[in-house]
């Protein structure tokens, strides 16, 4: 590509601006592409990027749309209900916040992205319907978890 074209091309806003402001990307647990995520998380709302361009919701978060490649996302705020996509229960202990055995599973947002995600339940089943709930944690934001729906 010419040195003219790379100049005149609109090049994508991979960073968040430098603030003042307390981050969870200086606890380690983000970065500036997910902190918005976090800080809902802190008032118990469960958000996804949608793209403004072609209209595709999206989860985890990206600098850029996997759909169309637009850079022009938003955050909105997800129905927190979804299906069970695929599930497993997990019985070897791989740290000491998730005591096994424990349900580990793939959920379909109602909005269409896919989460990995803890069901928190006894039991579950794949096409099960669930609604997000959130698990505590110190120090940090809450970690949206899933219970079946209606319980």
């Amino acid at each position: 590509m010419a040195p003219a074209a790379l100049l005149s091309r609109q090049l994508r806003q991979w960073c968040s601006p430098v603030t003042d402001k307390k981050s969870f990307s200086d606890l380690g647990a983000a970065d500036p592409t997910t902190e918005p995520f976090w800080q809902a998380c802190l008032e118990g709302r469960l958000i996804v990027q949608r793209c403004e361009s072609c209209g595709v919701h999206q989860f985890y978060p990206r600098p850029f749309c996997l759909s169309c490649e637009s850079g022009a996302l938003e955050w909105v705020d997800a129905s927190g209900t979804g299906t069970i996509y695929s599930l497993t229960t997990v019985r070897i202990p791989v740290s000491e916040e998730l005591v096994p055995p424990y349900l580990l599973a793939l959920v379909d947002l109602d909005e269409g992205p896919r989460l990995l995600t803890n069901i928190e339940a006894a039991q579950a089943c794949i096409g099960d319907r669930v609604a997000v709930a959130w698990r505590a944690r110190d120090g940090l934001p809450p970690l949206p978890v899933f219970k079946p729906a209606g319980r």
